[in-house]
């Protein structure tokens, strides 16, 4: 197998030990604040739903997709609440406040938006928490509640972990408004 194959698998696996080796109190608390956002396509079709919760060590976010291209894709938060059709553009960028470099394998990176990679199965379903370190629910500089909102992207190819900057995951297949 080609070493650059291997960088999600350990990346995943790395997550999943970190997870699992997380203190309970690392979970969301009950009253913690929460949001939401529906995943679709250009077509306007719903490809699963997300939940975000703060926790002590950033925001867990459980995603469950229903109906999606299986095979590798990148997976961020973008600058922007917004998901015009066709391509998505108007989420602009990477979430991205302390303007650092991209990639979760990057000098200098990564953006407070990106976040592993997504394997989804033959079936086209996906069940995932994936825990983003880099952002928060709550008011302040690195909230996806900033001025302009946020938005999750789904990316057609896997992020490159490295590239600026946005890690050259191809076109995005699927958005969705962060919203309380």
């Amino acid at each position: 197998m080609h070493k650059l194959a291997l960088i999600p698998v350990m990346v995943g696996l790395a997550a999943a030990y970190a997870s699992a080796q997380a203190p309970v109190s690392q979970a969301p608390a009950a009253g913690a604040p929460g949001a939401k956002a529906t995943l679709k396509d250009a077509q306007g079709k719903t490809l699963g739903e997300a939940t975000l919760r703060d926790s002590p060590a950033g925001v867990l976010v459980k995603l469950d997709l229903q109906v999606v291209v299986p095979g590798t894709h990148g997976f961020h938060i973008h600058t922007v609440g917004k998901c015009d059709a066709p391509d998505f553009m108007t989420a602009a960028g990477h979430f991205n406040p302390t303007t650092t470099k991209h990639g979760l394998m990057a000098t200098g990176g990564p953006h407070a938006g990106d976040m592993p990679n997504l394997f989804v199965p033959a079936d086209g379903k996906l069940s995932v928490e994936v825990l983003d370190a880099n952002v928060t629910l709550a008011a302040g500089p690195k909230s996806v509640f900033d001025a302009d909102g946020s938005a999750l992207v789904l990316h057609a190819t896997a992020d490159d972990y490295a590239s600026d900057p946005a890690g050259n995951a191809g076109a995005r297949i699927g958005c969705g408004v962060v919203t309380r």
